[in-house]
């Protein structure tokens, strides 16, 4: 199969340095390898979401010399999707229902495992669905990080697709479209490396094929955490695109040209000496 990318940003702020750093090694990695990439909005959470930010998002991309190959999907168009999904589980037994909190288990090791609730069914309140998860051992081969190996019931339990307010859970809308729109590689942030085994073994209990997973480092702040919107980490100016597209690719050790140059130069430049394996394993201090 022809290789499919995509960058997958959430839509609760501008577009910021972590986030252009993941939005450049997934289009390296798509365009050496000849493929396609995309882009998609990933807007199920709407009290999480800023209002403008998904626009402000995709008018960034293109700035940067980032241009998709199709046009971008939002999630929120997908929810026949996941209830059409969440009904097939159902049917076949994988899912149930738990009006467990955060608290109740708490009162444990915070993990819900063997399908057991501590909290008993309240009918007037409607139930998160958990996916059902295995005792064994979840291994995957990340093109960056290595082999990787993740006992669900132990690290995670049984995990939630659908919460008790309706929203639909990362885990179920990643793995519904990354099928749907026939992702091949799937290039992310290292914290998300955690989120693989859940969407592999979600993949098989749906019989869907699993993607190839890089996990880039992360660009972190001087108090040696991520970036990210949730930290109102400073956003990046699309209108003048150079000097932080040069960061990113320093960030991601790749060489520069001598000479000054506009993004397209910077990018082609770029591709011209990339090798994913030689990406930098580790997350480090921001250069932006």
């Amino acid at each position: 199969m022809n290789y499919r990318g995509r960058f997958a940003p959430t839509p609760t702020g501008h577009l910021h340095f972590g986030s252009l750093v993941a939005a450049v090694g997934s289009w390296l990695c798509a365009h050496d390898a000849r493929g396609q990439w995309l882009v998609r909005i990933e807007d199920t959470d709407p009290p999480r979401e800023v209002a403008g930010s998904a626009a402000s998002i995709l008018a960034a991309l293109p700035a940067f010399g980032l241009v998709a190959d199709e046009p971008a999907l939002f999630q929120s168009t997908r929810l026949g999707a996941y209830a059409a999904i969440l009904e097939q589980l159902r049917g076949s037994d994988w899912l149930f229902p738990c009006w467990c909190s955060r608290s109740d288990l708490a009162r444990g090791d915070g993990l819900h495992r063997d399908s057991h609730c501590v909290a008993p069914p309240q009918p007037n309140h409607p139930p998160a669905w958990r996916l059902r998860v295995p005792d064994q051992v979840i291994e995957f081969e990340d093109a960056l990080q290595g082999m990787q190996r993740q006992n669900l019931r132990d690290e995670v339990g049984d995990f939630v697709l659908c919460r008790a307010d309706g929203l639909y859970s990362y885990q179920l809308a990643c793995v519904v479209d990354d099928a749907a729109q026939g992702i091949t590689d799937v290039v992310r942030g290292l914290d998300l490396i955690d989120s693989t085994a859940r969407q592999i073994w979600l993949q098989r209990c749906l019989g869907l094929p699993t993607p190839r997973y890089l996990h880039l480092p992360l660009a972190l702040g001087d108090d040696g955490h991520k970036l990210s919107k949730s930290n109102q980490a400073f956003p990046i100016d699309p209108t003048d695109p150079t000097p932080a597209l040069r960061r990113a690719l320093t960030f991601l050790q790749l060489p520069l040209p001598d000479a000054a140059c506009g993004v397209s130069e910077l990018l082609q430049h770029a591709l011209a000496h990339f090798d994913p394996a030689n990406l930098p394993h580790c997350s480090g201090h921001s250069v932006a």
